[in-house]
C-alpha cells in the first residue's frame, strides 16, 4: 500500500511543549493498545494510522505487551515504519513501555534492570528501530529499589536506545524520587502517563502540581474510562463492547444506576456544547494547561475523525465546569490504582 503524507498535516494543529523540555507533542496522541495487534495488521488499522499522521498526530504510543498477542502491535507498527512511513521516521514520536507481564519467569515483568533493558531491546527489534523517542517504566515496582529502575532508564538513554524517559502510574511521591535520581545522573524525567478521565480524577489531588513543579509533562490515558464515557452502556450491554467481554478491565458491576444517571446528565451538557459525550470527555481532559496530551484509541478512520473533532471545542466557561464537576465525580474505576499507592 503506497502512502504519501498530506502536505498540510501541520497546518491545523497546535503542539504543546512537554514540561520544561524542547519536545512538542500533539494534544492528542494515538494509542496502539487495542485494534493494532494480530498476525497481520488490518488494512483499516493501517489506514487509521496514516489518517492520524495526515491530521498532524505525530505521537504513536505503544508498549511491549500491546496486541493481542503481546508484542504484535509493535511488530505490525514496525512493518509500517519499514515500508510506507519509512521516509517520515524523523517526524514521528514513538514511545514504548515495559513493566507488566511480557514473558515467563522472574525476569519478564516489573522494574528490574534485567527486565527493562531486555524488554527495550526486544521492542526495538520488533519495530526495526535503532531507538525509541520515549521509553517508559510502565508501573511502579515496590520491591525493586527505585535506584535500579532509574539506572536502567538512564542506561537506555546513555546507550542511544531512547531519547527521553517516561514513567506511568507513579504517585506524586515516587515521581519526585525518581526524578531526583535521574537528575543525579545528568538527566530527568520527560513525561508522566497516568490514567485520567471525568470518572477517574486522582491526579488532581497532588500529581498535577508535582509535575508542574518538577517541569515534567503529562500525557493522560484512558480519557474515556475504557468506554464508560462513550454512552454505549446506558441501555443493554452489547457483545463486542468491553463490558460485554470476558476478562475485560470493565466489570458489568460498574454499570450501576448511579453511573447511568451521571452519564445521562453529562450527555446533556455535551449536546449543549454541540459535542458528543466522548468528544466532551476528551476536550475536558485538555482544559488544564498542565496536561500536554492525551492518548486515545480508534478502531477505524471514522472513529479517529470523531475523536479528533474534540479539538474543535476545548474551551469551557466557568458555569460549564461547575455543572460538569457536579456529575463528573470519582467513581472508583481506577484499575491502575495499585501502582500509584506508594
Amino acid at each position: 500500500m503506497k502512502y504519501i503524507a498530506n502536505k498540510s498535516r501541520y497546518n491545523n494543529i497546535t503542539y504543546n511543549r512537554c514540561g520544561k523540555s524542547g519536545l512538542l507533542l500533539p494534544p492528542m496522541s494515538l494509542g496502539l493498545w487495542h485494534n493494532f495487534g494480530g498476525k497481520i495488521i488490518l488494512n483499516e488499522s493501517k489506514k487509521t494510522i496514516f489518517k492520524a499522521f495526515d491530521k498532524g498526530i505525530t505521537h504513536f504510543d505503544l508498549a511491549n505487551n500491546y496486541g493481542p498477542p503481546p508484542g504484535s502491535a509493535e511488530i505490525n507498527f514496525g512493518k509500517i515504519l519499514s515500508k510506507e512511513m519509512k521516509y517520515y521516521r524523523d517526524e514521528l514520536i514513538i514511545s514504548t513501555k515495559a513493566g507488566y507481564d511480557m514473558w515467563d519467569g522472574p525476569y519478564g515483568e516489573w522494574g528490574s534492570k534485567k527486565y527493562l533493558i531486555a524488554s527495550l531491546n526486544q521492542s526495538l527489534k520488533r519495530m526495526g528501530l535503532d531507538y525509541v523517542d520515549i521509553f517508559y517504566t510502565h508501573r511502579f515496582d515496590p520491591l525493586t529499589p527505585l535506584e535500579e529502575t532509574a539506572e536502567a532508564l538512564a542506561q537506555a538513554v546513555n546507550s542511544g536506545k531512547a531519547l527521553y524517559i517516561g514513567i506511568s502510574s507513579y504517585s506524586s511521591l515516587q515521581t519526585k524520587k525518581i526524578n531526583k535520581l535521574l537528575k543525579d545522573k545528568g538527566m530527568r524525567c520527560l513525561i508522566h502517563q497516568p490514567s485520567y478521565s471525568m470518572l477517574n480524577r486522582w491526579i488532581e489531588n497532588d500529581l498535577l502540581n508535582t509535575l508542574d513543579n518538577e517541569g515534567i509533562g503529562c500525557i493522560v490515558f484512558s480519557p474515556l474510562a475504557q468506554g464508560m464515557l462513550s454512552g454505549k452502556y446506558l441501555n443493554n450491554i452489547k457483545k463486542g463492547t468491553r463490558a460485554g467481554e470476558k476478562n475485560s478491565f470493565i466489570d458489568k458491576k460498574m454499570i450501576t444506576s448511579e453511573y447511568k444517571f451521571k452519564i445521562k446528565k453529562l450527555n446533556i451538557i455535551a449536546k449543549n456544547r454541540n459535542q458528543t459525550l466522548p468528544q466532551m470527555a476528551l476536550s475536558w481532559c485538555l482544559r488544564d494547561k498542565r496536561i500536554t496530551s492525551l492518548v486515545f484509541g480508534a478502531r477505524n478512520r471514522k472513529q479517529l475523525n470523531e475523536n479528533l473533532n474534540a479539538l474543535n471545542n476545548i474551551k469551557f466557561d466557568k458555569s460549564e465546569i461547575r455543572e460538569i464537576d457536579h456529575y463528573a465525580s470519582e467513581s472508583n474505576i481506577n484499575i491502575w490504582e495499585e501502582s500509584s499507592r506508594y
